[in-house]
């Protein structure tokens, strides 16, 4: 019986595709007016429609907090459209009449958008949105726990994207979900690049495929407070940041690193914010029940908040507690919970100054989250510059970093999808836009005078036996003299 669901699966996936590419080549042929006239109706469709997709996400996947999941859908249609609404992507984008060269955008084709069950709903709206801005067609492949609420976000934008003119099959959902089905749309002839947000598992095989691939690693975010830091400030960006959908944006902080000089007033503005500073044994505990012993997440927990992990790991926190903070003496094996959290847990440490700071921050995303996220609050510019250095793609400064990270609060470019670079095996660095997804043209004239092969005199490069003679014999002749 499961043979033939996959089966099936898989017959289904080759069929959207095909449908996709049908779609697309139509698609092709639109004008850039046409194409903005298609996204402005799915902006407007998926914002109308945010709140009951962000009910269902919630109620499906058991992940997050239902007034932040419609923020994001809100954050992940309208602004995403903001920024993206005025970009040229078909036809000319730029001449340059200095070096004669002129690019052109043209379509990548059909996209397969992998989806995570953290942020379900706004990732189809965020990925649908730059893909037909781009020209292109999507299929998405959805996560099993996640299954009903990708396919309902993926049909509204698909039904505004038609009643705007865009051709049928556009933008699909594979019905099914299976491995069978997303490894065959990975490697179907129609589709041309692969969008992959998801578990390492499902980005390595996207990488695997063969086809070009934009994919994101894992994050694992420090922050780190310098003693020159606004305090008050610091904490609330880092709870902000870190309760903001129960902490399942892959750019939240994951550890708070304290400069040593400021330890007890960050320490008692965490407690006076709705912080708990867990024991040596309350550690132990949440540890066992949040992380297994190799450092990955118990999925019941992702998106979870402190109030019911403090529950699952049998121990008394004040009522309405944050978030659960975890003073650790050490990172890796034996320290599951310096790993990535994609929760209300925070790990802590001090350090004696933002040398040390930013080693122990390298030593964390060496760990987990290389080429990710870092941050850090700081009034000293000379510090903060310091970081830039860092194996990190975003540092980000005095803001929350989950919202600071998908361009919510700072300026880079609105996005679910985080490229981490070569750090972690990424193919971009880049907050990923509808730029990532077109292919640029560039008609160049000649500048520059070249030999000219036509008319030029040839030269007798060859030299015969005789000849050869005849200057030995010259050069013998000129030492005897």
């Amino acid at each position: 019986m499961a043979l033939d669901y996959d089966l099936s699966s898989i017959q289904e996936a080759r069929d959207l595709a095909r449908k996709a590419k049908a779609a697309q080549q139509i698609l092709s042929s639109y004008s850039q007016a046409e194409i903005d006239r298609i996204v402005a109706a799915m902006c407007e469709a998926a914002k109308a429609n945010a709140e009951w997709l962000a009910r269902m996400a919630v109620d499906e996947t058991k992940f997050g907090i239902f007034e932040d999941k419609v923020k994001k859908n809100v954050f992940a249609s309208q602004g995403v459209y903001d920024y993206i609404k005025d970009m040229k992507t078909i036809g000319i984008l730029s001449e340059d009449p200095v070096n004669k060269v002129i690019e052109v955008g043209s379509p990548m084709g059909v996209v397969m958008g992998i989806i995570p069950s953290t942020n379900p709903t706004s990732t189809v709206i965020y990925k649908a949105l730059i893909a037909l801005k781009a020209g292109n067609a999507i299929v998405f492949s959805p996560h099993p726990n996640a299954f009903r609420c990708t396919n309902a976000a993926a049909q509204v934008v698909h039904e505004a994207a038609v009643k705007a003119g865009a051709p049928e099959g556009i933008i699909s959902c594979l019905p099914k979900v299976t491995m069978a089905a997303t490894n065959e749309l990975m490697k179907h002839d129609d589709v041309s690049i692969i969008l992959a947000t998801g578990g390492p598992g499902l980005v390595k095989a996207a990488y695997s495929s063969g086809k070009p691939a934009y994919g994101v690693g894992a994050g694992n975010c420090p922050v780190f407070i310098e003693r020159t830091a606004d305090v008050r400030k610091a904490v609330c960006d880092i709870i902000t940041g870190k309760t903001f959908d129960n902490g399942v944006i892959c750019a939240s902080e994951n550890s708070i690193l304290v400069d040593e000089p400021i330890k007890e007033q960050v320490e008692a503005e965490l407690k006076s914010q709705g912080a708990y500073i867990l024991s040596k044994d309350e550690v132990e505990k949440v540890s066992n029940v949040v992380m297994t012993p190799q450092g990955g997440m118990r999925p019941t927990l992702v998106g979870r908040s402190a109030m019911v992990i403090a529950d699952k790991a049998g121990i008394r926190v004040p009522e309405g507690t944050k978030i659960l903070v975890a003073p650790l003496e050490g990172y890796g094996p034996g320290f599951p919970l310096s790993y990535e959290k994609l929760t209300t847990v925070l790990a802590y440490y001090v350090v004696k100054n933002w040398e040390e700071g930013c080693q122990l921050a390298i030593n964390l995303l060496n760990l987990m989250g290389a080429g990710h996220t870092f941050a850090i609050h700081s009034q000293d510019e000379e510090i903060i510059r310091e970081f830039i250095r860092k194996p990190v793609s975003r540092i980000l400064v005095n803001t929350p970093a989950s919202l600071g990270g998908v361009g919510l609060t700072t300026g880079l470019a609105p996005s679910f999808t985080l490229g981490c670079g070569t750090m972690a095996g990424s193919s971009t660095s880049d907050n990923v836009t509808p730029m990532h997804l077109i292919n640029r043209k560039r008609l160049a004239y000649g500048l520059n005078a070249a030999p000219d092969a036509c008319t030029a005199p040839r030269v007798n490069t060859q030299v015969s036996t005789e000849d050869i003679a005849n200057i030995v014999k010259q050069v013998l002749a000129q030492l005897q003299k």
